[in-house]
C-alpha cells in the first residue's frame, strides 16, 4: 500500500510540475506579406496594447524565430556548421518558458514575471506582453545567430502588423541568475512583441 501511495504521489507531483506547459497550435508557415513588402514595412515599435498575443500569432512568431522548416530538422535560420546551439525562451506575465520546436510547445521553467528585470528601467518594454530571450553559450557566433532569429521575427511582425523592438539593454548577470541558467549560458539578446497600442 505504501508503494502504491508513493507511486501515486510521484505521478501527481510529476503532473503538477508540467501542468503549466503550453501546447502551441500549428503555426502559419506559408502566406503573409510578400518579403520585399515586409522589409519595407519593418519598423521598431515601443507602444504595446495591454493584451496577450493570440495563440496563432504566438505560435507563428516562435516558429519564425527558431522553428523547423524541413523534415530533416533544418531551422528557419542558419547557424554555423548547423550546430543549432541556441535556446529560445519566452517571458510573459505568467513566467518564462523554453520553446520546444519539435513538440511545438512551451515548457515552463519558472512562474515569476521577469519583465521588470528584462525592461531594466525602460517602461515601454515592461508593458510588452511577450519577450523572446535568445540564449546561448557560443561566444563566437551566438550573437550572430540571435541577430538572424531577430530579423525573422521582426519581418513576421511587419507582416502581422505587430509592434516589436530588439533590445540589449538589460543586466545579463541579473537575468541569468533569475532564470537559473547554468555554466556559460546567457541571454545575448531580447525581443519584445505585442499588438500596437490603440
Amino acid at each position: 500500500m505504501k508503494k502504491f501511495l508513493l507511486g501515486a504521489l510521484m505521478l501527481l507531483t510529476s503532473f503538477n510540475a508540467n501542468a503549466s506547459d503550453i501546447d502551441l497550435i500549428k503555426p502559419d508557415t506559408t502566406g503573409g506579406m510578400p518579403l520585399l513588402d515586409a522589409i519595407s514595412a519593418r519598423r521598431t515599435g515601443r507602444q504595446f496594447a495591454d493584451k496577450m498575443l493570440s495563440d496563432k500569432d504566438l505560435s507563428t512568431l516562435l516558429w519564425t524565430a527558431w522553428g523547423y522548416s524541413s523534415d530533416d530538422e533544418r531551422r528557419v535560420v542558419p547557424t554555423a556548421r548547423n550546430l543549432q546551439d541556441m535556446d529560445l525562451y519566452v517571458a510573459t506575465k505568467d513566467g518564462w518558458y523554453l520553446y520546444d520546436a519539435k513538440q511545438n510547445k512551451l515548457i515552463q521553467k519558472g512562474d515569476k514575471d521577469l519583465r521588470v528585470i528584462i525592461a531594466h528601467g525602460q517602461n515601454f518594454a515592461e508593458s510588452a506582453p511577450v519577450h523572446l530571450l535568445f540564449v546561448t553559450k557560443d561566444k563566437k557566433y551566438g550573437e550572430v545567430h540571435a541577430g538572424s532569429m531577430y530579423e525573422n521575427t521582426s519581418l513576421y511582425c511587419a507582416s502581422a502588423k505587430l509592434q516589436c523592438v530588439v533590445r540589449a539593454w538589460y543586466d545579463r548577470a541579473e537575468l541569468k541568475e533569475a532564470m537559473g541558467l547554468e555554466g556559460e549560458l546567457e541571454v545575448v539578446m531580447t525581443f519584445a512583441a505585442g499588438y500596437p497600442a490603440e
